[in-house]
Parts: structure tokens; C-alpha cells; sequence
């Protein structure tokens, strides 16, 4: 059970996606520092107790209409080693000290708990309650177990988003850029050749909400 200190980050979460955000092929803000505002996400433990595991959505405000983002993140007490190319940032927890955050679709811990999340054999939980389910995050997968233990995550970014390899001849489509489903459809459908997805919803500022689908499974 991942336990929710809440204290300071120097710099914070979305100080570090301020700086990283720009880099990646799916970003849509232009030349400007992007402005985020945190709207919503869900996290899964890690059974080891060790790592943090964290699906954030973010909200970049800077352009004439907001554009929503997508950021799996996993934080480590010590560098994981060979993942310096999906190295956020790090920075300073008032209970744990220095952290080393990630791009978490690089870390073979929160991969691992995705796919099980997938499966239905991993819950999501509340993104800032510590050991409280989040209901609101739904999945669908109707094939052969996974068993995604020793898998050596292998992600490829383009202006769509992230392809990630996954067991039996899958790979995982993550929507780096959220798109709202129409108010009539909840929840969210997925493509129809996807053999598995994730879906959540987050409020927006006029009190109501939207949700989208965060990724989809398909076959190669």
C-alpha cells in the first residue's frame, strides 16, 4: 500500500513538467513555457513498497484553448539504472528526501502494475488519499493473462503519442493528449480493434466532468 505524505517537493511535480513537457514529440504548445494546472489522475502500489507510481493529468492553460495531458511517472529513492534517457527530474521530499522521477512508461515497475491494471488484477487508487480505491477509473481486457514479470519496457514516442510492446504480439497506445468523450458516452469507448483500454474522468472548472480514454491495447 503506497502511503500519501503530504508535505513539500522542491521543485514540484509540475515544475519538473514545465521543463519536460516541451521535449516530447506529442507536446502541442508552442515556443512559450507551457502553464499547468494538475487536473486529475490515479496512482497503483507497488507491491515492493518501493517505488511510486503515479498517472497524472495535466492541464496546459498557455493557449488560446487548454490542451490535457497524459503523464505516467514512477518516483525512486535512487537512480534507475539505464533510465537516465527518461530522467524527469529530481527533487527534494519533505519526509523522503531526494527523488528521482521518470518517465514512468520506461520503468519496469509501473509497466508491470499497467498491465495488470489492464488484466483487472491490479487496483487503481486515489491519486492523494492514501489506501483508498479510485472507482472511477475502468478497464476492459477479455485475453490470455499477461504475465508481464521480467518485461523490459521499450516505449516509442511520436506526435500521437507512446507505443508500448506488451505481451502476445500486443502493444499498449497511450494518449499522451486527452480528448474528452461526447457527454452521451459513458463511458468512454474505445477504438474498435482495441482489445483492451483505460478510461477516467477529471473535473473540469465549470463543476462538471470530463472523462477520456487514456490507452489502448491492440494487436500488431
Amino acid at each position: 500500500m503506497a502511503v500519501i505524505h503530504h508535505t513539500t517537493l522542491q521543485p514540484s511535480k509540475l515544475d519538473l513538467l514545465t521543463e519536460w513537457l516541451p521535449t516530447r514529440p506529442w507536446y502541442r504548445g508552442g515556443p512559450d513555457a507551457p502553464v499547468l494546472e494538475k487536473s486529475g489522475g490515479f496512482r497503483l502500489d507497488d507491491p515492493a513498497g518501493e517505488v511510486g507510481i503515479e498517472f497524472m493529468i495535466v492541464t496546459d492553460t498557455a493557449g488560446a484553448e487548454p490542451t490535457v495531458y497524459f503523464v505516467p511517472l514512477t518516483y525512486r529513492g535512487a537512480p534507475l539504472a539505464g533510465a537516465e534517457h527518461a530522467l524527469v527530474g529530481t527533487m527534494e521530499h519533505g519526509v523522503l528526501g531526494k527523488r528521482w522521477a521518470y518517465d514512468g512508461l520506461c520503468d519496469p515497475v509501473l509497466v508491470t502494475e499497467l498491465l495488470l491494471l489492464v488484466e483487472g488484477k491490479a487496483q487503481a487508487m486515489a491519486q492523494s488519499i492514501t489506501d483508498t480505491p479510485d472507482h472511477e477509473v475502468s478497464r476492459a481486457y477479455a485475453g490470455a493473462p499477461f504475465a508481464p514479470e521480467g518485461l523490459t519496457p521499450a516505449p516509442a514516442d511520436d506526435t500521437d503519442g507512446t507505443r508500448l510492446p506488451a505481451p502476445h504480439g500486443t502493444v499498449l497506445h497511450i494518449h499522451r493528449v486527452l480528448t474528452p468523450a461526447p457527454a452521451d458516452e459513458n463511458p468512454p469507448l474505445p477504438a474498435e480493434d482495441a482489445l483492451g483500454h483505460v478510461a477516467t474522468g477529471w473535473p473540469t472548472p465549470a463543476g462538471d466532468r470530463h472523462r477520456a480514454v487514456l490507452l489502448t491495447l491492440r494487436q500488431v
